[in-house]
């Protein structure tokens, strides 16, 4: 709706300047903003305050001519100046009837595609293998996958990327441990079982043995020049290992598999040539006998430039160098029109270089899109990133065994009489929402406090919140004995409560568009708690079932359904399951 009641001005503006009210070089940035009071209209825009200068004349005045001259529009049922020459609209609700008896009809609930859709890499998720998943993987797995889920449902041609690490030093110190498993005969797919044990016994062993030490590092280089043996132990331990972040995506209805997998090691062969790319463009510098880059727009506090390292003095490379030749296939192999990478807001300064040289080496187009979609960290209570109760990072699987079972003990309180099997499954899925809602909820750039108290609860914008209000409608439909299918029916808004709840449908397609567009799930998440909150006060105030009308009750009926498709969709656009009961 904004941005209609945007084009509309845009037209009017047009009028306006070939009458000579506004300069004919007028270019404004046209506004359009959602008002805080329905008094106040649905929609306002600043656009004659923001001209009046331009034109040389107060804003009201100016605001009096838009108002003359404004396009006609079914949208529109009114317009009024309020204050300095804030113009205010009232939408139509005819036009906002109309609209839902669409949506009704549309499986897309009023989501248009996009007209031209982008070919986007989305690169998340991306756990180091030689470790479980832990709480610190949380966010850019499930951020990435519900920007990803968004725009592929927008009709881009989305790929997706898990960049894992499975190359590296570390490698050495692991395939030396599983060497001496092999030869003890034990199995090896029981001791990876805790990739956290595994992990540390590997490193215990390399810090105690100077030969385990030196096998270690001899493995290194057998394995980076492709000796058979090696490989295969390392394609081993990294089966096992990719297991273990398969089945937590599973439980966390993320949508990656294996072959979304282009690890660090896909790019190992590429990395010379990246080198020798940039040194013929000009761009490497030897510093203290590593290459670096340098460029003017990266200084430090002192005024010093800051290098980009993109090889070390031995002749090793670094994640730079790996992240250099992934950009370069992203955009020559995969044709990325556009490149999101979901990491830590700490990694910023690494991604504006990043960024940087790939442009100045020609390894993306000038228009290609690249973009840092950068998130805080998760947080414990005492205000320092999210720990156990020992003081360990915190593991992702813990995580939800501990999320569930607390949703099964709420769940069970308030039914009682439910059987086991319908509580396990309603505690699951209420569980593992509860965690990613918690997440997604909150604006990605800022630090959260994680709160088990806070996100499993049926009070304000948490998970178990929106879940209930759409199993309110599913009980609805069960009282009617009528199927949500056969709920089609003309819309009659006759009450303020059915308007608003109608006006906030609507704008389901604009909130879609906005966070494909900036990569910010939380935005998805406001509209539906408040589109629950309104469906709420919708269904506290006009009866339903007992409406006096059966034209009336059967187009609150079509309200609720189309509320509960929008909600459906929305929460599975982040990766949420819905419930018919709970």
């Amino acid at each position: 709706m904004k941005e209609q009641i945007a084009q509309l001005l845009e037209k009017t503006v047009e009028v306006l300047k070939q009458r000579g009210v506004l300069p004919a070089d007028a270019a404004p940035r046209i506004q359009v903003d959602r008002t805080k009071d329905k008094a106040h209209g649905d929609l306002a825009t600043n656009l004659a305050m923001m001209m009046a200068k331009p034109a040389r004349t107060n804003p009201r005045a100016l605001a009096e001519k838009i108002i003359e001259h404004l396009v006609p529009s079914d949208l529109v049922s009114r317009v009024e100046i309020a204050g300095p020459g804030f113009i205010n609209f009232y939408l139509n609700p005819e036009w906002l009837a109309g609209r839902i008896e669409a949506i009704q009809q549309d499986p897309r609930c009023g989501v248009a595609a996009v007209a031209a859709p982008q070919t986007v890499v989305v690169d998340y998720s991306s756990p180091n293998l030689a470790k479980e998943m832990h709480v610190g993987h949380l966010r850019s797995t499930i951020i990435g996958d519900a920007v990803a889920r968004t725009l592929e449902f927008l009709g881009h041609n989305v790929i997706r990327q898990n960049h894992v690490g499975d190359w590296g030093t570390q490698f050495g110190m692991l395939l030396a441990h599983m060497e001496e498993l092999h030869k003890q005969g034990g199995e090896l797919r029981m001791q990876l079982a805790d990739l956290e044990s595994f992990y540390r016994e590997a490193k215990g062993r390399f810090d105690a043995s100077e030969s385990f030490a030196e096998r270690s590092r001899q493995l290194v280089v057998e394995l980076q020049s492709g000796d058979a043996y090696c490989l295969k132990l390392w394609q081993e331990f990294l089966d096992i290992s990719l297991n273990h972040c398969h089945e937590l995506y599973r439980r966390l209805n993320v949508s990656l598999d294996r072959s979304h997998v282009m690890g660090e090691s896909a790019y190992n062969d590429d990395l010379p040539k990246v080198i020798d790319d940039l040194d013929a463009a000009g761009l490497l510098t030897e510093d203290q006998g590593a290459q670096c880059v340098f460029s003017d727009e990266f200084m430090s506090q002192d005024g010093s430039l800051l290098p980009m390292i993109v090889q070390k003095k031995g002749g090793g490379f670094l994640y730079a160098t790996t992240d250099l030749a992934a950009i370069r296939y992203r955009q020559k192999v995969l044709n990325a029109q556009r490149v999101l990478y979901f990491v830590d807001i700490r990694q910023s300064l690494h991604f504006r270089q990043l960024f940087a040289v790939a442009r100045k080496a020609g390894f993306v187009k000038d228009d290609t899109q690249l973009e840092h979609m950068a998130f805080g960290t998760v947080m414990g209570d005492d205000g320092t990133p999210f720990k156990t109760r020992s003081g360990g990072v915190a593991k992702l699987a813990d995580l939800l065994d501990e999320a569930e079972t607390r949703a099964y003990q709420l769940v069970k309180e308030k039914n009682p009489d439910m059987s086991d099997d319908e509580l396990q499954h309603i505690s699951r899925v209420v569980g593992v929402a509860s965690v990613k809602y918690a997440d997604l909820s909150k604006n990605r750039s800022s630090d959260y406090l994680f709160s088990f108290d806070n996100m499993i609860s049926f009070e304000g914008n948490t998970a178990p919140y929106l879940l209930y209000a759409y199993t309110r409608v599913a009980s609805l439909f069960r009282k009617a004995e009528i199927s949500e299918d056969n709920a089609g029916a003309k819309i009659l808004l006759t009450d303020e409560y059915e308007t608003e709840l109608a006006a906030k449908i609507v704008q389901f397609e604009e909130v879609v568009g906005r966070l494909a567009e900036k990569g910010c799930p939380h935005i998805l998440c406001g509209y539906l708690y408040d589109l629950a909150g309104q469906f709420s006060s919708f269904y506290k105030n006009c009866p339903v079932l007992n409406a006096d009308d059966e034209q009336i009750r059967k187009s609150r009926l079509a309200l609720a359904q189309v509320t509960a498709r929008v909600l459906r969709r929305g929460l599975s656009l982040l990766g949420i399951e819905t419930l018919e009961r709970m």
